[in-house]
């Protein structure tokens, strides 16, 4: 019973719950070509949200990821088409360094300048987003154009399995680590949990925050390629509008927006949940329409959720704080 009270195992089983009620009403779903193709859809979902949690984590938002993965897109796009030759490596380094670039930015200005990251983001976003206009002048970066090896990598089998799905993989172990083992992960949590705190011991929160959305930045730039090279088509508008999606996976996966709590499982299932809905509802025929409304409510059902456990949680520390401030007042 306790275990049907974690977010993770519940979250977890209605995934399933949910792919079978889908897979009753059109078998199709349940099949094995179309679950793999569920698994290979949330890959980039997945991984942005991982490090989005990690900064949802400090009590800040990065907004900006949709666009930074957009820039860092048509770079490796033109790029690789104004260079054929030039080994892929190089090309898929070029948009990580980008995107790295763009984090540190949105790191410098919240970690050390302490503006909000509301505001910055919210800001950036616009900015990056104009600058893929003035890189490609409005022009397209269209298959034909590309060298086949660069659109034919993400795709590509590995055991099995297409290199999407194992860069996927490897990052969620990667955020695992950090989150769990390191220092640097356990000082965001902190961080998040008691900001002003976090100073008095000894943690460097402002460089915290500056890797925390280089962090950010980097893995956008490495979906950045992927998304032009599986798509095989670069534009302005790439993943417009994705970094609500993000987010929401991360609040339906029982990130705090509050700070201070969450985790890489939580996330991930969060993606894999709103995977599941973008993918059954076609099938389903639902409208367009209707497959909005639905992935709304259940965004804000889980932001209900969240909400709850939250007070739940300041419930429980309020009397511990009263109780100190009591012991102290009679001590003094």
């Amino acid at each position: 019973m306790n275990l049907l009270k974690q977010r993770e195992p519940l979250l977890a089983l209605m995934i399933v719950a949910l792919v079978l009620l889908v897979g009753l009403r059109a078998p199709v779903f349940v099949s094995g070509a179309s679950l793999a193709n569920l698994v290979t859809d949330s890959t980039m979902l997945v991984m942005l949200a991982l490090t989005q949690m990690l900064v949802i984590v400090t009590r800040g938002i990065d907004l900006s990821i949709s666009s930074n993965l957009a820039l860092s897109g048509m770079v490796a796009a033109m790029l690789a088409s104004h260079n054929p030759g030039l080994p892929l490596p190089l090309v898929v380094l070029a948009a990580v360094l980008v995107g790295l670039a763009l984090g540190l930015v949105n790191g410098w200005l919240i970690g050390y300048l302490e503006l909000p990251p509301i505001v910055i983001t919210l800001g950036t976003m616009s900015v990056y987003r104009g600058m893929v206009f003035v890189l490609s002048n409005g022009a397209w970066v269209s298959a034909h154009q590309m060298p086949p090896e660069f659109i034919a990598f993400p795709l590509t089998p590995m055991f099995g399995l297409p290199h999407l799905v194992w860069i996927a993989a490897a990052t969620m172990l990667a955020m695992g680590f950090i989150a769990r083992h390191t220092r640097f992960g356990r000082d965001l949590f902190a961080i998040g949990n008691a900001p002003h705190c976090a100073g008095y011991i000894g943690i460097a929160t402002n460089k915290r925050l500056l890797w925390t959305y280089g962090l950010s930045g980097m893995v956008a730039g490495l979906c950045g390629y992927l998304w032009v090279a599986r798509y095989a088509v670069a534009y302005t508008e790439i993943a417009y509008g994705f970094e609500l999606t993000v987010i929401a996976a991360c609040v339906i996966g029982g990130v705090s927006i509050a700070g201070g709590v969450g985790s890489v499982l939580g996330a991930m299932l969060g993606a894999l949940f709103l995977s599941v809905i973008s993918n059954a509802l076609p099938v389903l025929q639902v409208s367009p329409f209707w497959q909005s409304a639905l992935t709304g409510f259940v965004i804000l059902v889980a932001v209900l959720i969240n909400a709850r456990g939250n007070a739940n949680r300041s419930r429980q520390i309020l009397p511990l704080h009263q109780s100190e401030l009591k012991a102290n007042r009679s001590a003094a």
